[in-house]
């Protein structure tokens, strides 16, 4: 491991990535310290429950929405754009068509998320301009400026925080390593880790859990990260057999290999995914503060640990995943390929029935997968409501951080193998997956 380490720093082009992303990043944790003008922040953080849906968007901002800073709403509006554009794209023409015209279609695309993200920021703006108004401590209210000065500033503010956070994502992912928008949110998460940590041995010092249930706990972690782990790089493996052909006195071909299909061929993109659509109903509270229905339905049905929002929250993560996989992989393309270079999958017939045969694997393969994903995601709130267990341990998060980390560490794998490195794992390498 040692001395893999020192391989990633003899690559110049490597180490330039990586210094490159932690700077950046170091840049995002800075500006989540900046507060906004106008709100007291250590006010805002006393108001805010962290076992409800407001503390799970401050998960995924990192700690900026409980101190009220500028960079309170995060990359959600972003990913909400994305998940918009790539829903339409499967029922509108002209998305249809951009999506078809390769890298300058992509581009489009690209700018039109950037637009969309910029009015969903603001509209999140101005509900939490409306929210943080109605807020106060004992008497004493949060914000402290006037009423419409406040709500343009804040709108201002968080909207360009937001628009910051994503120009900071792209240029990670263009000249950085991994990809910037999930490395964002996964840093924002592990910034939380050393209070989790904290908060752990508090429970222990003063006697509020036993040492036994905390051994447990960390028993139980470990063995869901390596669950985790051991079901994102699964993969059922298609054999694929490709003929012979002489080409003057050399024989080409023949050789039989497979086709890798991952379990989780979405990787962590159906749970940020799913998690972006269920702070909906926060946002909706906060664009209507006074409404008792609205704060009902949110605080006594939507909120996290209730039945209600486990099973919405489930099924969406099993739709993405569905969905995505549906991206990443196209099974006519891929019979396509492999009619054109003579390859066959044996017993299926080459075109058609091939590409029904992938298509029926895959849809067999990333139910398990997914239901587990979901699984991990829900189960842990309820140990939270009857364990009052740190947030940071709940399952969302942690299927985020093991994620991103494990694609994170397949891209820097990849650069050491071209470089004729030994990576990370000796034996039996990461497997990538395309996003």
């Amino acid at each position: 491991m040692l001395s893999t380490f020192q391989s990633i720093f003899k690559i110049e082009e490597l180490r330039k990535k990586i210094f490159y992303t932690l700077g950046l990043l170091v840049v995002y944790r800075i500006g989540g310290h900046i507060p906004t003008p106008g709100v007291d922040g250590s006010l805002v953080a006393q108001a805010l429950s962290s076992d409800t849906i407001f503390g799970l968007l401050d998960l995924f901002a990192g700690g900026a929405f409980r101190n009220a800073t500028i960079f309170a709403l995060g990359i959600m509006p972003y990913i909400s754009a994305s998940i918009m554009l790539q829903l339409l794209g499967a029922v509108v023409p002209y998305l249809q068509k951009l999506q078809k015209e390769g890298e300058e279609g992509k581009r489009k695309i690209t700018q039109y998320t950037r637009y969309l993200t910029v009015l969903i920021a603001a509209l999140q703006a101005f509900g939490t301009a409306q929210f943080l108004s109605t807020l106060d401590i004992g008497g004493q209210r949060i914000v402290y400026m006037p009423y419409g000065e406040f709500i343009a500033l804040t709108m201002l503010t968080f909207t360009c925080g937001t628009i910051f956070i994503m120009w900071l994502g792209e240029q990670i992912t263009e000249r950085g390593i991994g990809n910037g928008i999930s490395l964002i949110i996964f840093i924002g998460i592990v910034a939380r880790f050393p209070e989790a940590v904290i908060e752990e041995v508090q429970y222990l010092w003063f006697g509020t859990r036993s040492f036994f249930v905390e051994v447990v706990l960390v028993a139980a972690l470990i063995a869901v990260i390596a669950a985790v782990i051991l079901v994102t790089r699964a993969q059922r493996k298609v054999p694929v057999q490709y003929p012979r052909k002489i080409v003057g006195r050399r024989v080409f071909g023949g050789a039989t290999t497979h086709l890798p299909l991952s379990v989780n061929s979405a990787g962590v993109i159906p749970i940020i995914f799913a998690q972006s659509i269920m702070f909906l109903p926060a946002t909706v509270q906060q664009l209507f503060p006074n409404s008792e229905l609205v704060t009902n339905i949110v605080s006594n049905w939507l909120a996290p640990g209730y039945f209600a929002y486990s099973l919405i929250y489930g099924l969406i993560i099993v739709f993405f995943a569905y969905f995505y996989t549906a991206i990443v992989y196209n099974p006519i393309d891929i019979a396509d390929n492999m009619r054109k270079n003579g390859g066959f999958i044996p017993g299926i017939r080459p075109g058609k029935r091939t590409a029904e045969h992938i298509e029926r694997i895959l849809t067999r393969i990333t139910l398990p997968g997914a239901i587990f994903f979901a699984l991990i995601a829900i189960l842990p709130w309820v140990m939270i409501r009857a364990m009052n267990i740190n947030f940071f341990f709940g399952g969302t998060g942690l299927l985020i951080v093991v994620g991103v980390a494990l694609d994170t560490l397949q891209q820097i794998e990849s650069h050491l193998l071209m470089r004729h490195y030994d990576g990370f794992l000796k034996k039996g390498k990461i497997k990538g997956r395309s996003y």
